[in-house]
């Protein structure tokens, strides 16, 4: 498969991610299905998909045409028979079982050409692929939160991923106005793997009491970085941050340098998710 056969893209997944990655394919002129099992969360996802546009109009990057193409490419559907597509990228939950069942279910309905990505953000992608018939034609397109700003995709290699299906990826994510970066196959792959102690240490120096998160912020902040490891962790979703630490510490055989935070862990049994719940480390009107 090139990037010239590649006319329709089916994005599994509507929360956050699912919905950045279908706004910017639907942008770029391909036709798209954005599927999810929850009809209220494609709602959502067609509602904050519209905002997003309209910001980039009022900011003098789109224009009210370029919108009105864009929403009319993509389609929002609760029907897994429309997951037929050249190019499929799943943005589901970080749970290994989960995406190796729908893998194996697009790979059933789909041809022997079409590209299967999973955005994982910690899941090696060898293991993913492990139970597919055609695992040379899988591979991992991890995007950045919010994905229709961040300019940054890993495109992952697993053990079987052919060269060529994982150039064609990577001439995708320029075509949608990405920068592409190689990675091969291990636990949080570049970015997470250097990211993560960020947020863990954080959430040490707050477990033992040395600041509050708001002082952990400021000082972070006041060092150069654009946020503090709070308000990043309620910007990404601390559900979703969790998870990811909680898959690379099993990743690395419990190393202790990537233990969970107890902390976040009450946060996301709480239910504060972040920006998305409206309360996460901070509060959100």
């Amino acid at each position: 498969m090139k990037l010239e056969d590649i006319s329709r893209i089916a994005v599994v997944g509507a929360g956050t991610m699912g919905q950045g990655i279908a706004q910017i394919s639907g942008l770029a002129g391909y036709d798209v299905v954005l599927y999810d099992l929850n009809a209220d969360v494609l709602k959502i996802a067609q509602n904050n998909i519209s905002k997003n546009l309209d910001k980039g109009i009022d900011r003098g990057k789109l224009t009210h045409e370029d919108k009105e193409k864009t929403l009319k490419r993509i389609t929002f559907s609760d029907n897994k028979d429309l997951l037929v597509a050249d190019f499929i990228i799943e943005a589901i939950i970080e749970k290994l079982d989960v995406k190796k069942e729908l893998f194996e279910t697009l790979e059933s309905i789909n041809s022997e050409k079409t590209i299967l990505a999973s955005n994982t953000s910690s899941i090696p992608i060898t293991r993913i692929a492990a139970g597919l018939k055609f695992p040379e034609r899988f591979v991992g397109m991890h995007f950045f939160n919010p994905a229709h700003i961040m300019k940054l995709v890993e495109v992952i290699s697993g053990v079987a991923t052919d060269e060529t299906i994982a150039n064609t990826t990577a001439e995708l994510a320029r075509k949608l106005g990405k920068t592409p970066v190689m990675a091969a196959d291990a636990p949080g792959f570049i970015v997470n793997r250097v990211a993560r102690h960020f947020y863990v240490e954080g959430l040490k120096v707050l477990e033992e009491g040395v600041s509050d998160v708001k002082g952990i912020d400021r000082l972070v902040e006041s060092s150069g970085f654009r946020m503090g490891p709070f308000r990043l962790m309620d910007l990404i979703g601390v559900d979703t941050n969790y998870s990811v630490t909680e898959s690379m510490f099993n990743a690395f055989h419990q190393d202790a340098k990537f233990r969970p935070s107890r902390i976040q862990q009450q946060k996301v049994d709480g239910g504060h998710h972040g920006r998305k719940s409206g309360r996460g480390f901070y509060t959100y009107d």
